[in-house]
């Protein structure tokens, strides 16, 4: 592996890292830094369409697959990992074999800065609730040198850890596309609540690339019967979306305090490009 900056997106679902993080993975290659996904199932039940369209779970298992690839590609993802869990249950999966494998990643990876999904899930969703959990384990596990994962790698201490945090304006321009987001968990209602905004430590910048995203989100047709609204949204609504991602810095090595940051990469060195080094030697010289 090369000494390039390395960002890790751990998430539940193909349609989360276009949905969730699309904005930072696209934003991130184009930078040159190497992008990493690793998704826990392959959403082999969400199926908005008709009932008796349904193609089964193995099936529709396997295109979403070929639609988060392709949704890989347009956002420029170095890597897709599937764990290849059950959607619905991943709650319910044995905890310390998905960390195990989770673990196994990190340390092969060895991303400096990891991003998954906040503790609520952003609308209590299980499956996204668990990934947030067993991600923030790994990364505990992945540092320590006695831990023993599924493969041997050496031991990997992340450097910041991140989770989404949709702002309140955020998620109403979401749920204004896509409807109210909210689902009965144990006969408990769970809806989208939104951070704060004193709570958010870190904006992106990622308007450059809203039609990439768009692009990505586009790639998965199973299921935009969900969203068909997004296909009538207005560019400025789109870009209202895709422009700007907001993240809760979970934790840090390398800073801190409560100044707004724009990187996620901050406090973090940046290998300097070949044109940056041209430079310097023209100087030296």
């Amino acid at each position: 592996m090369s000494d390039t900056l390395r960002l890790m997106c751990i998430l539940a679902h193909p349609d989360d890292e276009s949905l969730g993080t699309g904005g930072i993975l696209a934003h991130y290659a184009a930078q040159g830094i190497t992008t990493f996904l690793v998704t826990a199932t392959r959403g082999e039940r969400g199926w908005p369409g008709d009932a008796a369209t349904y193609p089964g779970h193995r099936e529709l298992g396997r295109i979403r697959e070929v639609e988060l690839r392709a949704a890989a590609e347009v956002l420029g993802l170095h890597e897709v990992v599937l764990l290849d869990y059950q959607d619905g249950e991943l709650d319910r999966a044995n905890a310390a074999e998905v960390i195990g494998q989770l673990v196994a990643h990190i340390r092969r990876v060895r991303p400096n800065v990891v991003v998954t999904f906040d503790p609520n899930g952003v609308y209590g969703h299980p499956d996204h609730i668990a990934i947030a959990q067993f991600a923030t384990a790994a990364i505990v596990a992945a540092a320590d040198p006695s831990y023993a994962a599924p493969r041997a790698f050496a031991s990997h201490r992340v450097a910041k850890l991140y989770y989404l945090a949709p702002s309140h304006k955020l998620l109403a321009a979401y749920q204004e596309a896509f409807g109210d987001l909210v689902m009965s968990i144990d006969g408990i209602e769970r809806r989208a609540a939104g951070w704060d905004t004193w709570a958010i430590t870190t904006q992106i910048d990622t308007l450059a690339h809203w039609q990439q995203v768009w692009q990505a989100v586009s790639c998965h047709q199973t299921q935009l019967p969900m969203y068909q609204k997004l296909r009538e949204l207005s560019d400025e609504h789109h870009r209202h979306l895709w422009g700007t991602q907001t993240f809760y810095r979970a934790f840090s090595l390398v800073n801190s305090g409560r100044t707004i940051e724009r990187d996620l990469f901050e406090g973090l060195h940046r290998p300097a490009d070949a044109n940056e080094v041209a430079t310097a030697q023209k100087v030296i010289h």
